[in-house]
């Protein structure tokens, strides 16, 4: 099997690399995690130009037509410059689980706005009961209308349309329809802001057929996992950074051993998850049997890794760590945040165990 990156896809991550590091430089970054939404129209449309808002959709919805490598490629990078904004919510999260879900007439009504940058969006996953499993959604639906609460909602405040988890199905929702109640909840990552959304007898639309939120589910937690390894390597690289520049006892204390495994540790961490993510993503763009096995396991590892990467790069800056001059306790609390979201990694092995039985039956069915 091929490991390696195609030029192509090695001339896009460098250039996305490039692009967000001209664009949303951490000046940029601090300026948008200051607003209330943290979205900045002008940074959206030139992302749009890029097409990163359609990466991954077929191009008859006006999409790119790229892989799920690309995709994750893309938010790999996304990550390590920690970019603000609705952009997982939208592309990652709601076009992923939309492509994946949706009939063609709906995809045409909800995808293609996301593709040309018209529309933003998000899933409204989480209730009060805190599950991770869509299978345990609650909120009630009667008569095409949705009554309930949920929680930790990615950019619902600039969402022209939410994606609804529910009791039965998913559902599109007009983020201004009558009986929604958008309220801003406080969160660890202070550049993804969340809300709680509340319906109150609101019009929904049943999205196509629900058998395939599994699915669209991988591609998102698949995407999320490299976001975190763009972030982990950035808290790599400004750690390095800092222990070639800092001096005690007159030496730079890179030159010290017991801080030279620290960063060995965080460079194992970081390449391992990376070398996860890219699978997953190949696994899921060709159909492999052990697909969701391997999102489950990126998403496993990526959980635990972050923290541990996050908890070296503040012991070795000391309490320069956690100053606010200092960019890495933004990366930090992304990691915090982003460990828990899609499940953390006990969901994720309970997940692989299920799994693993489920395929262990099949296999001895067929034999």
């Amino acid at each position: 099997m091929q490991f390696g990156l195609s030029e192509s896809q090695q001339m896009l991550k460098d250039n996305a690399r490039k692009f967000f590091a001209g664009e949303c430089p951490m000046n940029e970054v601090r300026r948008l995690m200051e607003t209330d939404t943290t979205y900045d129209a002008a940074l959206w449309a030139k992302m749009t130009e890029q097409g990163y808002t359609g990466i991954i959709f077929p191009e008859e919805y006006g999409g790119v037509g790229l892989g799920k490598v690309e995709l994750i490629l893309l938010m790999e990078e996304a990550g390590r410059a920690l970019l603000p904004g609705p952009f997982f919510s939208t592309v990652a999260l709601a076009g992923a689980v939309i492509d994946s879900v949706a009939v063609p007439e709906q995809k045409k009504k909800y995808l293609a706005p996301i593709c040309s940058g018209e529309a933003r969006s998000t899933v409204a996953f989480l209730e009060a009961s805190a599950s991770w499993d869509p299978t345990d959604a609650r909120i009630a639906v009667a008569n095409g209308r949705l009554t309930g609460e949920k929680v930790f909602v990615p950019d619902a405040a600039v969402a022209n349309f939410m994606i609804v988890v529910a009791r039965g199905g998913v559902f599109a929702v007009d983020a201004r329809a009558p009986g929604i109640s958008i309220k801003p909840m406080a969160g660890m990552d202070l550049t993804r802001k969340l809300y709680s959304v509340r319906f109150n007898n609101t019009t929904a639309e049943r999205l196509g057929n629900a058998a395939g939120l599994a699915r669209g589910l991988d591609v998102v937690t698949a995407a999320l996992v490299a976001e975190m390894v763009g972030g982990m390597q950035r808290t790599l690289d400004m750690t390095v950074e800092y222990a070639k520049m800092r001096k005690q006892f007159g030496k730079p204390i890179g030159s010290f051993q017991a801080v030279q495994h620290q960063c060995a540790d965080m460079y194992l961490e970081t390449e391992s998850a990376r070398s996860a993510a890219y699978y997953a993503a190949w696994a899921l763009e060709e159909n492999a049997p052990d697909a969701a096995v391997a999102v489950s396991t990126a998403k496993m590892y990526a959980s635990d890794a972050c923290r541990a990467v996050g908890n070296r790069g503040i012991q070795i800056h000391g309490g320069m760590g956690f100053t606010w001059e200092s960019d890495l306790h933004l990366y930090y609390r992304r990691a915090k945040a982003s460990e828990t979201m899609f499940g953390d990694a006990t969901f994720h092995r309970e997940r692989i165990a299920r799994l693993v039985i489920d395929l262990g039956t099949v296999s001895a069915k067929s034999a």
